[in-house]
């Protein structure tokens, strides 16, 4: 009944390739295994295949659909329940080894150029509450007025009862059930009853420690609170490991943020040889975790867009001995005739290195005062040089010359110029590299494959929501997903006769 060419004889024949040995470790050896782990792994797989993503659809599915009745041989359909089970408990652990072995199928198949790999990300939205946000800002500065109202309140409400209480430069948690303890213990001694209800006069002690549990309890809140923040600026309280990020899909059309993950992948020959989930808002600090993976596939030659620019990625791939291919972020930008004409802009004035100085558009000379150092967020040390100009005082095109929002008049303020040396020198490489004729070749491939493979996956397998929550269980749907598109693409390249094929080369007019 299924033809000889269908996708689901391919993805059998290939997944019965695969070493499975670590995903059968993952169950207990304490009792029997009643459903074939491999078997559920394939209808997986092949639900990701045909856009197919919920347990109950897919336990549907093996009730009817004869490819899946292929796949699970003479068992009898899994539960739903099971399904679910399995994809977030025993997948977790080895989908990543599982993910890896596929693609080095592919690589032995001669389908993988192991060259050059196209590296992009995009943000999806997590199966949270879109209104379930907490924000660290808010969370400090409430905080902080519960800190500066419990420095106040508690040392008066102690001394009321000859208790002594510590106030210092934060009062925390255990202080508070310490103070509980002994308020407690007044009861105890004392044998004042507690009453509740309507109509019933609380005594002082009742009322102390009620304020002393509600303030607990907000304590331990914002402690809850700061513990899953970790470094970012918010999170949902549906999925605490999704961040509220800014997506293309705006329900409200209004700019609202919505929970999410930072899906990045990299693309070899229309395959994804590479995927990552994180928490992270900007493309950038995403670029090193999949270089490394792609460094150990034996990849030299990452190509990326303007949005993994930075002098750390640049540095990185100097030391890690990889050509890079990554489009400035002022690219567009500086072919534009505003920014040609621009005066104020480091790039339109001359430079003499014999005295390290710019000169401004009325010639006066802008020379290097110090050195900046910074470190970036994942602790890379940044040094920038400042330039400053000494004769801005009445300069006529100190309006054009001078911008930025500042406090201090306009009068009053001098050009001043920050300079990263390093990364300016690095800039300048990948300047000419990009515009090489394989740099272009791989820019053009960059567009096609990558972008293309987000469009495949979004579009047409209809992937735009994740359905498990926290980042381990999304990893492990992504590598699924992505798993699945890799199995379309060969079946696709097998029945075009396009195996072997690794870049699209444009055709000339």
């Amino acid at each position: 009944m299924i033809p000889a060419d269908d996708s689901v004889r391919l993805l059998n024949a290939v997944l019965e390739r695969m070493d499975y040995s670590k995903l059968y470790a993952a169950y207990s050896r304490l009792g029997r295994i009643e459903r074939s782990p491999k078997r559920l792994f394939k209808i997986l797989v092949y639900g990701d295949m045909n856009g197919i993503y919920s347990s109950r659809k897919i336990e549907q599915a093996c009730r009817r659909d004869v490819n899946f009745m292929y796949l699970l041989g003479r068992d009898p359909s899994p539960d739903h329940a099971t399904i679910a089970r399995f994809r977030s408990e025993r997948l977790t652990g080895v989908i990543k080894d599982l993910f890896s072995q596929l693609v080095k199928l592919l690589a032995e198949a001669g389908e993988l150029s192991l060259s050059s790999a196209f590296i992009d990300g995009t943000k999806l939205e997590a199966n949270a509450n879109r209104y379930s946000f907490v924000w660290k800002k808010s969370t400090q500065k409430n905080q902080e007025k519960l800190q500066e109202k419990m420095k106040v309140e508690l040392p008066a409400l102690a001394v009321q009862f000859g208790l002594r209480f510590y106030v210092g430069q934060i009062i925390k948690a255990k202080n508070l059930k310490k103070l509980r303890r002994q308020l407690k213990a007044i009861q105890t001694k004392q044998g004042v009853s507690f009453v509740h209800g309507r109509g019933q006069k609380k005594s002082p002690l009742q009322r102390a420690l009620e304020t002393v549990d509600e303030y607990l309890r907000r304590q331990k809140k914002y402690d809850d609170y700061n513990h899953s923040f970790g470094e970012r600026n918010s999170f949902s309280k549906t999925d605490r490991d999704a961040t509220f990020l800014r997506m293309k899909e705006d329900h409200m059309k209004n700019g609202q943020l919505k929970p999410g993950y930072n899906a990045t992948i990299a693309v070899d020959a229309e395959y994804i040889v590479a995927a990552a989930i994180s928490q992270e808002r900007s493309d950038s600090q995403t670029f090193i975790p999949i270089l490394q993976v792609l460094k150990e596939l034996g990849y030299s030659k990452p190509v990326a867009d303007a949005g993994f620019e930075s002098e750390e990625n640049y540095t990185w791939c100097e030391e890690n001995g990889q050509t890079a291919f990554i489009k400035p972020a002022n690219y567009e930008k500086a072919k534009t005739r505003k920014y040609k004409s621009d005066i104020g802009r480091r790039e339109n004035m001359p430079y003499d290195e014999s005295s390290d100085s710019y000169y401004c558009h009325m010639g006066h000379p802008i020379q290097a005062a110090y050195d900046k150092k910074s470190r970036s967020k994942a602790g890379y040390r940044i040094v920038t040089t400042v330039y400053t100009c000494a004769e801005c005082t009445g300069c006529s095109h100190k309006e054009k010359c001078i911008k930025g929002k500042s406090k201090t008049p306009l009068e009053e303020r001098i050009k001043n110029l920050y300079v990263s040396k390093t990364f300016l020198r690095q800039r300048q490489q990948m300047q000419a590299r990009i515009q090489s004729e394989e740099g272009i070749l791989l820019r053009i491939n960059r567009s096609i494959q990558v972008e293309g493979a987000f469009g495949v996956l979004k579009q047409d397998m209809g992937f735009r929501r994740f359905l498990l929550r926290s980042s381990t269980k999304v990893q492990t749907e992504f590598l699924l997903l992505c798993m699945g598109y890799n199995l379309n693409k060969l079946h696709n390249k097998i029945q075009n006769s396009r195996c072997g094929t690794y870049l699209h080369i444009p055709k000339a007019a």
